[in-house]
């Protein structure tokens, strides 16, 4: 699926640029991390995925709303960054943003109980951080 398919399936929607709503994205992002942190040193490694992840989601928001867009769905996010910003991003951070997002979805709601271990909850908040510090290079402006 590309942009053109998303907006018409509506998991993305035009607007207009708003540089304000993308460094607010940003703030959320930064806000997720620091929840992803604060579970980590609790030892919810499972809570520090899902808002590890949350963090780059909102990060990723904050581009669609500099360019633009706005979401209706994470694929649509998803597919945004991989097709606008694959020359521009890291490529890890693009197909890790997939895959944390299909393992997000199945800590929230899928059937069978995952285990995740400590370094795995690390490696994805560092993720997260790197994602966050890349996408404020992208926008500009950012403190």
């Amino acid at each position: 699926m590309d942009i053109e398919e998303c907006l018409e399936k509506g998991l993305l929607k035009e607007d207009k640029e708003d540089i304000e709503k993308a460094k607010k994205s940003i703030e959320i992002a930064k806000h997720k991390l620091s929840i992803a942190k604060r579970t980590f040193d609790v030892k919810i490694f499972e809570e520090s995925i899902i808002n590890a992840y949350a963090a780059m989601f909102h990060a990723g928001r904050a581009l669609l709303f500099k360019d633009g867009f706005k979401e209706k769905s994470h694929y649509g996010l998803f597919v945004y960054i991989k097709e606008k910003y694959n020359d521009k991003l890291e490529p890890r951070f693009i197909n890790e943003l997939n895959a944390l997002r299909l393992e997000r979805h199945e800590l929230l709601y899928g059937l069978e109980k995952q285990e995740i271990k400590e370094v795995e909850a690390e490696d994805v908040m560092k993720l997260a951080e790197d994602f966050i510090k890349a996408v404020r290079g992208l926008i500009g402006g950012l403190k």
